[in-house]
């Protein structure tokens, strides 16, 4: 345990330097904000067994309801920010009180349609600026005192919030509650069985979940100073997949991996094509910028076959078989 609290301490000691050795802060705040988003919807598939495909829908609400209460409405910072917390664990009770009542690809499909009537929503509703999006999003300042228009006052916020996001998590799947819901994961019928009302435990991770994408969705706002259609697609909800399936599902760490690795490739692949280009005077490197999606999809289906845990599952899994053979 103290080993495990002495790697998260030095994790967040490296994560706050990043400014300060060039590391742009605003890539730096996305992919918190994203690992967070993963972090939340790990909760669900990874430590609870529920594929929702659909948590697009969380992230968007969220992004939209604290982007207007803080700029057309004038709120504070926090209290828009908890807004937009608030939006998201309402539509997550909404939507898992009917997706509940399925499980397996039922349960995904109920997910993916309700998402996608929200998105439609957003799409028509003039509050969201349609195709353009909420822009010019006012950052404010946190409680009247930290001036948040300059991005490294930001930065430290957004890393207070993710740090508060993770601690939820991580509390959660220790205590008594994310027993019961990896039992639920592991054998339904056994927990069935035992007693435990199963629909209250999901529905309740289900909110939690959407909580915590929420949070992430209103940060982003912030981050980004606006909030747009492609929080709310379901290509976002695959997206939050794919990040943590490569990470590592049902492990901690894995969705912030994942997030690391998916912003990276977003962000880097067209510079690293034109380095190569560069270098070696092959222009079809020039195309990888273009070509991100593949290159994304491509190390999805290599991790699938070669590493189906994850990065840090497989990680974790042969330190295991390293001391079992020490044993």
């Amino acid at each position: 345990m103290n080993r495990q609290f002495l790697g998260y301490a030095v994790l967040a000691v490296v994560v706050a330097i990043l400014p300060f050795v060039g590391v742009y802060p605003i890539f730096a705040m996305k992919i918190m904000c994203y690992a967070l988003f993963a972090c939340a919807f790990n909760l669900l598939l990874g430590f609870t067994g529920l594929l929702s495909f659909g948590h697009a829908a969380f992230l968007g609400s969220a992004a939209y309801a604290a982007g207007h209460a803080m700029k057309v409405w004038g709120f504070p910072t926090e209290i828009g920010l908890l807004f937009g917390v608030g939006v998201a664990a309402l539509l997550g009770l909404a939507m898992g009180a009917i997706a509940i009542r399925r499980s397996g690809i039922y349960f995904a499909m109920i997910t993916l349609a309700l998402a996608q009537m929200v998105f439609f929503f957003f799409l028509q509703a003039k509050f969201t600026g349609g195709e353009d999006g909420l822009q010019s999003v006012p950052r404010g300042t946190l409680l009247g005192l930290v001036d948040l228009s300059k991005d490294i006052n930001l930065y430290y916020v957004v890393m207070g919030i993710f740090i508060i996001g993770y601690f939820i998590i991580w509390r959660t799947v220790n205590s008594p509650f994310g027993q019961v819901l990896q039992a639920l994961r592991e054998n339904e019928p056994r927990a069935v069985s035992l007693g435990y009302d199963v629909d209250r435990f999901k529905l309740l991770a289900f909110v939690l979940s959407a909580a915590l994408a929420g949070l992430a969705g209103a940060t982003k706002t912030l981050v980004f100073v606006s909030a747009t259609l492609s929080d709310a697609t379901w290509q976002m909800s695959g997206l939050v997949i794919l990040m943590t399936l490569i990470g590592g599902l049902g492990t901690l760490t894995g969705p912030i991996l994942g997030a690391f690795i998916v912003v990276l490739l977003e962000n880097k692949v067209g510079d690293f094509g034109q380095m190569m280009a560069n270098l070696t005077g092959v222009d079809w490197f020039l195309r990888l910028g273009e070509s991100v999606t593949i290159v994304i999809g491509l190390i999805f289906v290599i991790c699938v076959l070669a590493f189906r845990r994850g990065i840090v599952g497989e990680l974790g899994a042969f330190i295991d078989r390293r001391r079992a053979a020490r044993a």
